[in-house]
């Protein structure tokens, strides 16, 4: 009885704003690891839910990267539409090596340049949160060029993610991060098998 009423209280503490976010953003991460173009539009609307959220806690990087999430949601809207006529959806790719060393070298530079530039904020976490914030960059990318090694890069921020968002209090987000890590290793196994397909 005693769980049920604390599980009661946890969820009368939380926003509904956070809710439709969540839903939105797991929907939208569901139907992208499925290969499926319609996860774009609710990717659209759980980054503008979650630039508000992310205001409100004090996480500046992560909202300033639901802005660029938000471009990239449109782009990849775009891209993932141009298929070729004859595919009934637009092929995956591999990252090339010097993909892999422009993007390491992105992911540090950003860190550095932004965390440095947060620490003189109230930003909680500056070098933490910018770190996360540049390899979403990276990863949200090569999501919108359906790059397969998205998926791993997601893997591991997320994991990261799920620990800054407990700390912060904001433990359905922290929840929704959580399951984003199974549903990263679905859509790498399963963008993996598409792609092995098309090489046949």
């Amino acid at each position: 009885m005693g769980i049920i009423y604390a599980l009661q209280t946890w969820w009368q503490g939380q926003s509904w704003l956070e809710v439709i976010g969540v839903i939105t953003g797991l929907l939208c991460v569901y139907l992208a690891a499925k290969n499926i173009i319609w996860n774009w539009p609710f990717a659209i609307i759980s980054v503008a839910i979650y630039i508000f959220i992310f205001y409100n806690t004090r996480l500046y990087a992560d909202m300033g990267l639901q802005f660029y999430f938000l471009a990239t949601n449109i782009y990849g809207w775009y891209f993932w539409s141009k298929k070729p006529a004859t595919d009934d959806k637009a092929p995956v790719l591999l990252i090339k090596k010097k993909e892999v060393l422009f993007s390491i070298l992105a992911i540090i530079v950003f860190t550095f340049i932004l965390g440095s530039v947060l620490k003189y904020t109230p930003a909680s976490y500056p070098f933490i949160d910018s770190f996360c914030t540049a390899c979403s960059l990276v990863a949200q990318l090569f999501l919108a060029r359906k790059v397969l090694e998205n998926w791993l890069i997601w893997i591991f921020v997320d994991i990261v993610y799920v620990g800054v968002y407990l700390f912060k209090g904001l433990h359905l987000t922290a929840i929704m991060y959580a399951i984003y890590v199974g549903i990263a290793l679905m859509g790498y196994i399963d963008w993996k098998k598409d792609y092995k397909k098309q090489v046949v």
